[in-house]
């Protein structure tokens, strides 16, 4: 090594030690205790914090306090702290997201996806199956091709599920799915036969209170298109009106196709009022537009007094129904899809670190009435009635 050249690497082992003594090792390691947290809100234990931060418990927990005390990170129990932070490394992820269609439902759980995508880092990539088979099969090929590395599906057809589900397990691609099951994908969704006997019973109770118990007749409207694992509404709303009322059992149950927009539901309804006699008469609905067709068809009949209807969804437009006086909408199960991202990205990002995750997981639900519905949902007192568009 000549002469100009032992000069520079001298140069350069003085620069760097120069620069290691400007360095706080002390910086570095909180720094390390910062990365240890991959996500906004997420919580570890003081044990999760040495093994990804690599240091010792001593070390750890110092800097955690410091960190507390610097704003940046919350203990939220014993031996927990919650990052208040965001993630400082790690890649973001892309996530595809198949929403339903322009519903008012699915159009809450889309703004309710994209605030905590947005939030934790997360690229969210969106196409719109447009309430169709074909279009959600589409759909699917377009994600695979765009290589996400999770998807979240939200489609109603059921016949359709296999195939969509078919083809993200062939690319290796994990899912997540909105409300209709996917084989080997995980559920998040509505625990619809709860949420049926939660209609039911409440309509029973109504039915006790206001008709002695006596009813002729029950109808019930139903959405085949969605499969099996919608028809447990219909079946939990059974169970539960039976529960309320027992002797229900001896009266008919007519079952109705909901399927379709406003106004086609409430031609199907006329033509079921013109061949029907009035009578009173309970009508459980697999969703908010059959119960707001329902209530609109029977006033329309001048009949409004001999029926009274529970729902399911509990849809802006539904809740306006039931600030409206006199209106015999009893009540509608809420799913709060304004509330679906909260879970649904973390459960992501779960998948995504391969941490242990439930097969299933379930909203929780709340039976909506007139007397209640200003105490959970303040904030759109006095909503104008819209009409409803597209069925869900």
């Amino acid at each position: 090594m000549g002469p100009l050249k032992q000069v520079e690497r001298r140069s350069n082992m003085q620069t760097s030690r120069r620069s290691d003594r400007n360095e706080s090792q002390t910086v570095l390691r909180a720094c390390e205790v910062l990365k240890a947290f991959k996500s906004l809100g997420e919580e570890l234990t003081l044990l999760e914090v040495m093994e990804r931060a690599q240091l010792p418990k001593t070390t750890a927990f110092r800097l955690l306090r410091t960190l507390i005390h610097g704003g940046l990170l919350e203990r939220v129990g014993a031996g927990v702290y919650r990052n208040r932070f965001g993630p400082v490394t790690g890649r973001r992820y892309r996530i595809g997201f198949a929403t339903q269609g322009v519903t008012e439902f699915s159009q809450e759980v889309l703004r309710s996806i994209e605030t905590v995508a947005a939030r934790e880092n997360v690229d969210l990539i969106t196409v719109d199956n447009r309430y169709s088979a074909r279009e959600a099969l589409r759909n699917a090929d377009f994600l695979i091709r765009e290589g996400v590395d999770l998807v979240l599906e939200f489609q109603t057809y059921e016949r359709v599920a296999p195939a969509i589900a078919s083809k993200f397990l062939e690319a290796k691609t994990p899912v997540i799915a909105i409300e209709v099951p996917h084989p080997g994908a995980t559920y998040f969704g509505a625990n619809n036969y709860k949420a049926g006997v939660i209609a039911g019973k409440a309509l029973g109770r109504w039915a006790n209170d206001n008709w002695n118990g006596r009813v002729d007749r029950v109808v019930l409207m139903e959405l085949p298109i969605a499969g099996s694992l919608l028809e447990l509404r219909g079946t939990g709303f059974l169970h539960g009106l039976q529960s309320e009322l027992p002797e229900i059992a001896s009266a008919s149950v007519v079952h109705l196709n909901g399927r379709g927009d406003f106004e086609q539901v409430q031609e199907m309804l006329r033509k079921y009022l013109r061949r029907a006699r009035a009578k009173r008469t309970l009508v459980g609905t697999v969703n908010d537009i059959c119960a707001l067709a329902a209530v609109r068809v029977w006033e329309e009949f001048g009949a409004e007094k001999t029926c009274a209807v529970a729902s399911q969804n509990a849809t802006p437009e539904a809740r306006a129904e039931l600030r409206r006086l006199g209106t015999r909408l009893i009540g509608s199960v809420a799913y709060f899809p304004e509330r679906y991202g909260n879970y649904v990205i973390p459960l992501a990002l779960n998948l995504l670190r391969n941490k242990p995750v439930a097969p299933a997981v379930f909203v929780k639900h709340q039976f909506l009435t007139p007397k209640n519905v200003d105490l959970v949902y303040p904030l759109d007192t006095g909503a104008k009635l819209r009409r409803p568009r597209l069925n869900a």
